[in-house]
């Protein structure tokens, strides 16, 4: 078997461990026997029931769609700006989609019951609106400007504007929504309900399958505009389908669990370094997997196995994936 299949199957066992660590571990320790039971027989009536099929296994598989998202959306950004330090979160495309979903919660009083009436679908148009919103300006910025720095840096204006004009929605809005926004602001992947979740598997999925489908003309992108034309990809019709899947993923994930930041820009950087590739049609695979393995173990680190306290997630992301940003441009510049 080759390096990269032995590692492929070291990834898919570590996710089903990591996954049934986030089932077993929290404030109460539910032993595997008792996991094996509940989830081979849902009418069984064991004590850990209700915390394990109405919590620990909806916020698990959220940990999974929302890893594999915002992994894959980094990488097309990546791709698309030639940039290593390009993401959903650096880019501004997460802020984008805060400011799409803070516009329907603090307007909840005006058009936001029409959005909130249908269910979770209001928040995920809100936030992919949002999301499409500020990738659309960083493209046409790109049409000026050459320059991959300037351009990382004018995407970082872009999120500190939909930032700000967050800022002041919150300053004008009422205590009981602002509260509502702040708290969501946090990131929690036990947001997302079971009535919820084939919102999300839908949004997710659909993302995925356009990143899959794209494989070719990204890995022409990353030999420069020219080479692609020549091997007749259409540039532009490929900036399209990368800003669409990026908003799907992107602004699906923050409508539900919130902004999550340093996972797409950390995790790509992973699955090259493990993989020693860089053909999407190996990178893209192995960054769903390293995706959900680094937010099911952020998301056990979030929980403070033993203790009655939880982190918010968005915190215990940035705990890890600064780190890694600081030792990939020493490691690079050396």
């Amino acid at each position: 078997m080759s390096r990269n299949g032995i590692l492929f199957i070291s990834l898919f066992i570590l996710l089903i461990l990591l996954f049934l660590a986030d089932l077993a571990l929290g404030s109460i320790y539910i032993p595997f026997k008792e996991i094996s039971v509940t989830l081979s027989d849902p009418y069984s009536d064991s004590i850990y029931r209700e915390i394990l099929l109405n919590y620990r296994l909806p916020k698990a598989i959220t940990a999974i769609l929302a890893g594999s998202a915002l992994s894959v959306a980094g990488l097309l950004m990546q791709t698309l700006f030639r940039n290593p330090l390009a993401g959903p979160d650096v880019l501004g495309v997460n802020a984008g989609a805060s400011l799409g979903v803070a516009l329907i919660i603090m307007f909840s009083s005006g058009i936001g019951p029409f959005f909130l009436g249908s269910g979770s679908w209001g928040l995920v148009v809100a936030a992919i609106l949002g999301a499409v919103g500020v990738l659309l300006l960083v493209i046409l910025a790109s049409v000026r400007v050459p320059d991959l720095i300037s351009l990382l840096i004018i995407g970082m204006m872009f999120g500190y504007i939909a930032g700000s004009i967050v800022s002041l929605l919150q300053n004008i809005s009422n205590p009981d929504t602002l509260k509502i926004f702040i708290i969501w602001t946090f990131g929690s992947l036990s947001a997302v309900s079971w009535s919820m979740m084939p919102v999300l598997v839908i949004v997710v999925g659909a993302g995925l399958c356009i990143a899959f489908l794209i494989q070719k003309p990204l890995n022409a992108l990353l030999l420069g505009e020219n080479y692609a034309i020549g091997l007749g990809v259409s540039i532009s019709r490929t900036r399209i389908m990368i800003i669409l899947a990026t908003a799907l993923l992107a602004g699906g994930v923050t409508a539900f669990a919130g902004p999550i930041a340093f996972i797409g820009v950390t995790v790509p950087h992973i699955a090259r370094g493990l993989l020693k590739s860089w053909n999407h049609s190996v990178i893209l695979p192995a960054s769903i997997l390293c995706g959900s393995c680094l937010l099911l173990l952020c998301d056990i680190a979030s929980q403070l196995p033993g203790l009655k306290t939880t982190l918010p997630i968005n915190s215990v992301t940035a705990l890890f994936g600064a780190p890694m940003i600081i030792w990939i441009l020493l490691k690079n510049n050396k």
